[in-house]
């Protein structure tokens, strides 16, 4: 099983038009982490396969972005309160 930062390298990539941590995307698909972290934490439940199914994409990419989370969780929770206050 690969780890975290096996994980973050071969699908993690900052955002070249908005290089940041919160707007990091998964490689070949374009899809932001926080995009699949609210995903996996609110309509997925907490459920992998579930995310991957919905963005038909490979579950370790959906593990990538979880690995990304985990190492850059100020940043993304900040974005995602943000974009969560602005479609309130």
């Amino acid at each position: 099983m690969p780890t975290d930062r096996q994980l973050i390298e071969a699908y993690i990539d900052l955002n070249p038009r908005r290089p940041s941590e919160d707007r990091a995307e998964l490689k070949d698909f374009g899809i932001e982490v926080w995009a699949l972290v609210a995903y996996y934490q609110d309509a997925a439940q907490g459920d992998i396969d579930a995310v991957a199914r919905a963005y038909e994409i490979p579950r370790e990419a959906v593990e990538a972005a979880l690995a990304y989370y985990r190492a850059h969780r100020e940043a993304i929770d900040a974005r995602m309160i943000i974009l969560k206050a602005a479609i309130a």
